[in-house]
């Protein structure tokens, strides 16, 4: 880069993207070329999958084990043109001086934003007092970057009456969004846009509330979650089948030198 150049301001850029007219649509990916693809196709952010960054390296997820791949995937990603939020599960460690200096890492890439689950393995919930002492340290030691509390309850199916108390104490400690994954009932979205000025986060569910829905209701980022990686693998499944039983192949699939082509440039 010329060193007269600009540097974009990408958790500028992020932050702003949640206060557009219309909500932001955050693919997520796992891999360069997953992100990279998207970023062709016009998304103006990308966030990652937990699942796709574990499984593609053959570890579970949710069980904060994936230090290491979330912190190389993200060295990827942040040569991408757009703003990146990371998916860092529960921030792999309990401590809140270490869960802030790993988003510093994060933040000294380039990336923009990381999402913080309140989510634990074993389909527990971490206390919420605990939980805001690590949003608070990572607002402290990188307040620029966007902190994306996400709160549990519904999809572990735990403790729901406790969702907007937790919505609360995050938004407290300085978080910048909150994101209530299978929360799909338009009846309890409402209530959660009108308990919090922070912008909600949805995960988009094919049978729940269209996109066009969930911005009437006020949602302000519709994440895909672990859904293209999931339909990534079934392709994969399909198109071995379809070779092995030598039938048709139902999707458009790009050719080896525009798959080549995306290493030619940033994205």
């Amino acid at each position: 880069m010329n060193a007269d150049q600009p540097t974009t301001n990408k958790p500028k850029i992020f932050h702003e993207l949640h206060h557009r007219d219309e909500p932001l649509v955050l693919p997520n990916a796992w891999d360069f070329g997953s992100a990279a693809a998207l970023v062709a196709e016009g998304f103006p952010a990308i966030g990652t999958t937990s699942l796709g960054v574990a499984v593609a390296a053959g570890l579970p997820d949710g069980t904060g084990v994936t230090r290491d791949e979330t912190l190389a995937v993200a060295t990827r990603l942040a040569r991408l043109a757009v703003p990146v939020t990371v998916d860092i599960e529960g921030g792999f460690s309990e401590n809140p001086g270490e869960v802030a200096d790993y988003v510093a890492r994060l933040a000294e890439l380039g990336i923009a934003g990381v999402n913080l689950e309140d989510g634990r393995s074993e389909s527990t919930l971490a206390e919420p007092g605990h939980q805001a002492e690590l949003i608070g340290a990572i607002k402290a030691r990188t307040p620029e970057l966007f902190v994306n509390a996400r709160v549990d309850t519904y999809w572990l199916k735990l403790q729901q009456d406790s969702t907007l108390a937790r919505v609360g104490r995050y938004t407290d400690a300085g978080a910048d969004g909150i994101f209530v994954p299978g929360m799909t009932d338009p009846v309890d979205i409402t209530g959660l846009v009108a308990a919090t000025a922070l912008p909600v986060n949805i995960l988009y569910a094919a049978d729940g509330p269209s996109i066009a829905t969930l911005a009437e209701l006020g949602v302000r980022r519709i994440s895909t979650g672990s859904l293209l990686y999931r339909t990534a693998l079934a392709a994969v499944v399909d198109a071995a089948r379809a070779v092995r039983d030598d039938g048709p192949f139902t999707i458009e699939v790009p050719t080896y030198r525009e798959v080549q082509a995306i290493t030619a440039s940033d994205a």
